[in-house]
């Protein structure tokens, strides 16, 4: 196994079930940002917006990753959609999405997948309650920076950029949607736990 390494700190699940190295490393991060891709086309209808994929993909790839494999990813799929690739919601593409009203989310993401990642570091995805809290938290970190965004951009529209209507349209009707995309994450993951405790004791099973 290569000693360089693209992962900083404490193993997380990628390194339970992959060997760490640079080659692996750069495969994962590549992954990451296609799952990303993928997960931002689909769209499963729920009042009062539809649920997306793209949050909870993010959060996977940050725990699975870890923090700074799984920034990388992230970021690498930021500018992907920056330089053309309809790897954005709806196929969209181009600076143009990051400048505007939606882009302090895709900045948001790059920082979610570093948090879920130090938190999974630490362990918090190991049991399925601290998983789901683990998503939560997680899931706030896009609002941090997509809200302010989205409060200049309206301002500079033209239209009402107030707590208010930034909150109502910002934020509250993904509040549902993130607390079932973070029971999902936590299941996902506490399932991927679960079969690798598995694998581990078969092999101390089988080599007594």
């Amino acid at each position: 196994m290569s000693s360089l390494t693209l992962a900083v700190g404490r193993p997380t699940l990628a390194d339970k079930v992959f060997a760490r190295g640079i080659a692996t490393d750069l495969v994962l991060i590549a992954a990451g940002a296609a799952l990303t891709a993928v997960a931002a086309q689909i769209a499963v209808p729920l009042w009062p917006v539809p649920i997306t994929g793209q949050t909870l993909a993010v959060l996977l790839v940050g725990v699975f990753l870890g923090a700074t494999r799984g920034a990388l990813s992230l970021a690498l799929y930021a500018v992907l959609g920056i330089v053309g690739l309809p790897v954005f919601s709806d196929a969209s593409s181009g600076w143009h999405v990051v400048a505007g009203p939606t882009g302090g989310y895709i900045i948001g993401f790059v920082f979610a997948a570093a948090f879920s990642g130090w938190l999974a570091q630490r362990e918090w995805d190991r049991t399925p309650v601290w998983a789901f809290l683990a998503f939560l938290v997680g899931s706030v970190i896009p609002f941090a920076f997509g809200l302010p965004w989205l409060a200049a951009a309206l301002g500079n529209l033209g239209l009402d950029n107030s707590l208010p209507a930034v909150l109502s349209s910002g934020l509250y009707p993904f509040i549902l949607g993130g607390v079932i995309k973070a029971a999902l994450g936590a299941g996902i993951i506490s399932l991927a736990w679960y079969g690798v405790r598995r694998r581990d004791a078969r092999s101390e099973a089988t080599a007594e």
